[in-house]
């Protein structure tokens, strides 16, 4: 009996264990299915909120998934773009919520939403966001840029304005030309403003609301400045007649007479640079001190003209002359008897002086014009030219591109400095390069800083000369010579210089190894095979400048030696292709600003290179490129 109750006891305890576990494995069993459930609702909950509107604080919350829907069949929906870390953002917030419970209580309410621009990307993109925050009025789901105060009382009555039923967007203040008007309202402007656009431009896009911004303030000054857009896609024959070849490009037109424009692309810089341009290119001398001020401190060449009064046929000549040169040249010009004087000149007489600080006794420390009523000008603007610069000027990476682009340039490298502790120095040295000079009247002379052309001497191979003094010639072509690092004095540049006139130097060329093998469908070319391979009379050459690190490169490279097989039996077509950022490119026909850059050389012609443009850098595209430029394919164009 004890057995029984023991084994009854035993047996009832196993029980005990089997039946926790066993429901302990129901509930695990429960759970994954209740949790598989749960996700699955939770999945529909996401789907749904997916389209579904939130409101935060009065303001609905719209994301890339609810917007258009949200939008859709909505007279009126006021739009804010932010980002959550934009401190502007946070600031207007509160302002916010309360402009979206005013127009809440308008009748009928108008809808204030928001878009979290950094999470909704594809939003920011439609609508051109590109700053926090952005307040744009839908109207009719058409976006209608708010510019004002970020202010309750001016956001309320723009919505409002917007909102009524016969409201309309204004007209653009951007004129807009084509070969049918182009001519008639450019001749016609004092100066107006043109932009050169493609509709597919992401550039021109990111400058259209800017430029609208500025014509709306253009249009308003006294007198207003216009201006106007071309697409360039649409209007060919404009594109060709005034040169676009990228996009945008801007063109100031003075009654039709085209000037490149230099100035920035926002609308402030915009307005600020064209309401200069407007007014005259010569800026009036009062007094004599404004003179004498340049003259003693100025880097520049100081130019004024001397008139009896506005009316002096030679004022109007002088002005004419002036305003096309305005961005190269600082111009001034004078009634006053005082200056005329200090300038020994006449009236009608136009005269450049150099700073005191680059005056010689190799040179006149200044020149005269007298204009007169036939002098064309064209005359004066070459007088300018020619007397610009001093015998030996100071190069700087400000005035270089205005200044310095002829060639030969004789360029003198060591610690230029016209600080009072160090003009001396810089002077002493100045002096043995104008001894020189002197007697080479054909050829530029200049100073320049070892620290601002660090790049050029080591392109030369000076930056580690040991010399004080070093000295380059930038010869044409891109071409560049280095004299040998020895004690400078004027005995030794006379010397390196004549070397270079007789033609007994031979130039730097940075280049790679000359390759030992070069029998692939593209051929290699460095630096030092440039002349032999690409300026091949005898051949058409197809030369592409890349670099190993670029990515545009290294998608098109199949395309590129798919093309080289496609021609390789050509034996007066060459494929090739060079590493731009390793070699130097001896010939300034063949700019290379971006990569991968692709020039056509034809055999005829190596010194004009055509730059492909425009197309799909494919087999296909390139084909076309090549077969329309080559003079020399033996095989017919429809077999290859």
């Amino acid at each position: 009996m004890k057995k029984i109750t023991l084994l009854l006891i035993v047996l009832l305890g196993v029980t005990h264990f089997i039946l926790p576990s066993r429901c302990e494995e129901d509930a695990k069993d429960d759970s994954a299915e209740d949790i598989g459930e749960e996700d699955e609702d939770d999945d529909d909950d996401d789907d749904a909120d997916d389209t579904e509107v939130k409101e935060e604080n009065g303001v609905l919350v719209l994301t890339d998934e609810n917007f258009d829907t949200f939008i859709e069949g909505k007279d009126t929906v006021l739009v804010e773009f932010y980002a959550p870390w934009c401190g502007h953002c946070k600031q207007f917030a509160p302002e916010y919520e309360k402009i979206a419970q005013t127009l809440k209580e308008n009748d009928p309410p108008i809808p204030v939403a928001k878009v979290d621009a950094t999470k909704a990307s594809a939003l920011g993109s439609r609508f051109e966001v590109s700053g926090y925050p952005t307040i744009k009025i839908l109207k009719k789901g058409e976006p209608v840029d708010y510019d004002g105060d970020r202010i309750e009382r001016a956001i309320v009555e723009r919505v409002k304005e917007v909102a009524q039923p016969d409201w309309k967007p204004p007209p653009e203040a951007t004129l807009v030309l084509t070969k049918d008007n182009f001519d008639d309202v450019v001749n016609n402007a004092d100066i107006i403003l043109v932009e050169f656009y493609a509709p597919w431009c992401g550039h021109c896009k990111s400058l259209a609301p800017e430029y609208e911004k500025a014509a709306k303030e253009l249009r308003n000054r006294t007198p207003p400045i216009p201006l106007a857009k071309v697409d360039a896609t649409a209007e060919s024959d404009l594109t060709t007649r005034f040169g676009v070849s990228g996009y945008p490009t801007l063109k100031i037109f003075r009654k039709g007479k085209a000037f490149d424009y230099n100035g920035p692309r926002e609308k402030f810089g915009i307005v600020d640079y064209m309401s200069d341009q407007a007014g005259p290119p010569s800026k009036q001398v009062q007094t004599l001190k404004q003179v004498q001020e340049l003259v003693r401190d100025g880097d520049d060449s100081v130019i004024v003209g001397v008139f009896s009064s506005e009316e002096d046929a030679a004022y109007e000549i002088y002005q004419e002359a002036c305003n096309s040169l305005r961005e190269d040249y600082r111009f001034m010009h004078t009634f006053n008897n005082e200056v005329a004087k200090f300038l020994k000149a006449s009236p009608g007489q136009a005269v450049m002086l150099q700073p005191e600080k680059f005056r010689s006794k190799y040179e006149p420390a200044s020149h005269s014009l007298t204009i007169k009523d036939s002098t064309p000008a064209s005359e004066v603007q070459e007088f300018f030219k020619k007397h610009i610069l001093p015998l030996v000027g100071h190069r700087k990476q400000s005035n270089d591109a205005k200044r310095y682009t002829t060639r030969p340039l004789v360029v003198v490298y060591y610690g230029v400095d016209f600080s009072f502790d160090y003009r001396v120095a810089t002077q002493f040295w100045r002096s043995k390069a104008l001894e020189v000079a002197k007697d080479f009247p054909e050829y530029t002379f200049a100073i320049a800083d070892e620290e601002d052309y660090a790049d050029e001497l080591k392109s030369l191979g000076l930056s580690e000369s040991g010399e004080e003094v070093n000295v380059g010639i930038l010869g044409e072509e891109g071409k560049k010579y280095a004299m040998e690092p020895e004690e400078f004095d004027s005995d030794v540049l006379r010397s390196f210089v004549m070397a270079f006139k007789k033609g007994k130097l031979k130039p730097i060329v940075k280049s790679q190894p000359i390759p030992k093998s070069n029998k692939g469908p593209v051929k290699v070319v460095v630096g030092k095979t440039f002349d032999d391979i690409v300026m091949d009379t005898k051949k058409d050459v197809l030369i592409e400048f890349y670099a190993p690190w670029c990515g545009h490169c290294k998608k098109m490279e199949p395309d590129y030696t798919a093309l080289g097989k496609k021609y390789k039996n050509e034996k007066n077509l060459v494929i090739a292709k060079m590493d731009a950022s390793a070699n130097d490119v001896p010939h300034d026909s063949y700019k290379v600003e971006g990569f991968p850059t692709i020039y056509f050389a034809p055999s005829s012609n190596k010194q004009n290179p055509v730059k492909f443009e425009g197309g799909k850098r494919d087999v296909e595209e390139l084909s076309k490129f090549v077969e329309k430029h080559a003079t020399k394919l033996s095989q017919q164009k429809d077999e290859l």
